[in-house]
């Protein structure tokens, strides 16, 4: 495992050292994160286009990195890919995601979300980097509570056609030597197992399909983050390092009753004040041979962003696990001997 990194996207603002690509690598760096995943909707921070055209642009942001201390995990395209896939009922909600000149035009939105991604896909390339994450967008989530009934074979023509939405950019992503890993999380048709295991059977468990494991998602609808990982491990290519509570009441529980993040149940919070069981992850992980980035997320309902960012890096380095070369008893033990094993089991 590698890290600690920082997703630099919640953290991006209109003032120093917040507003450019080389401040904030160097502000990373100062707290001691080695890597950072950068955001490529925030033309602050990077053009996604300029990449795709210029290698010498390419070079350029990873020298910029390299010089702050720090270097790149991977590419987000996390709105754009959102956008892949909208229900209408979502459309006004998720029209700030695209430019303005598209928004209330979700049939032309969609074709720029999907051509993001194909750019996403060289820009990946032309930076050297192996994976990129994303979101699947949602065709049913509006039906995640089956009430009305959901008639039968909706499910599974939702599925077909968010397959026949994401195959083509999967193949984009083939070609360039990238694995696209989808971000787990509520509010997409990718939210939990099952609907992973019906997205990636749709796609003919195409072989850059891939997972963003952030465990806060799972706190917030009380699924067994530590089994997930035992369950997709191979799949698993991203790992987003965010701490959550859920506290039910009388009065609310995992649907939150329409209340504000501070007021929800479920809640996401700094790394460390939170109920998410990091030690467990890490070693969990690491018994399963995860060689990607723990990269920090943040979005703390209560504490200071800058206060999350600096306690982050200490934090991930802390949990992360040098694995044993050899058994903790080895020194006790002795060379293959047939003889001596067939004596040991009353044989001879």
């Amino acid at each position: 495992m590698k890290g600690p990194a920082i997703f630099l996207a919640q953290f991006a603002g209109d003032e120093a050292p917040f507003n450019s690509l080389p401040s904030m690598a160097r502000w990373a760096s100062e707290l001691g994160y080695v890597g950072v995943q950068i955001p490529t909707w925030d033309a602050r921070l990077f053009d996604l286009r300029k990449a795709v055209e210029s290698q010498d642009y390419c070079d350029e942001v990873k020298g910029i990195c390299a010089e702050a201390g720090v270097e790149i995990t991977e590419l987000s395209t996390h709105l754009q890919g959102q956008l892949v896939a909208v229900h209408p009922a979502y459309d006004a909600l998720f029209d700030a995601f695209a430019p303005a000149e598209l928004q209330g035009r979700p049939v032309e939105r969609t074709e720029w979300a999907c051509r993001q991604l194909r750019l996403a896909a060289q820009a990946s390339r032309r930076l050297g980097l192996d994976a990129h994450a994303t979101f699947s967008g949602a065709l049913l989530w509006h039906t995640v509570y089956p009430w009305p009934q959901r008639p039968a074979g909706l499910v599974e023509e939702g599925f077909a056609e968010l397959a026949r939405r994401w195959r083509p950019l999967l193949d984009a992503f083939d070609e360039a030597g990238v694995d696209l890993a989808y971000e787990i999380h509520p509010g997409e048709d990718l939210h939990d197992g099952l609907s992973w295991e019906r997205f990636l059977e749709a796609v003919d468990n195409h072989p850059r399909a891939s997972i963003l494991y952030d465990p806060s998602h799972f706190i917030l609808q009380q699924l067994d983050y530590l089994q997930f990982i035992d369950f997709y491990h191979d799949r698993i290519r991203m790992f987003h390092v965010k701490d959550a509570e859920f506290v039910p009441s009388g009065r609310a529980g995992v649907y939150g009753g329409y209340a504000g993040w501070g007021e929800r149940p479920g809640r996401f919070r700094s790394l460390g004040d939170g109920q998410v069981d990091f030690a467990g992850i890490f070693s969990q992980l690491t018994h399963h041979g995860y060689q990607g980035w723990a990269v920090l997320e943040w979005e703390c309902f209560l504490k200071h962003p800058e206060q999350g960012a600096a306690e982050g890096a200490p934090f991930i380095a802390a949990h992360m696990i040098r694995r044993a070369e050899r058994a903790f008893d080895d020194f006790a033990g002795a060379a293959p001997d047939a003889e001596r094993n067939r004596r040991i089991l009353g044989l001879d």
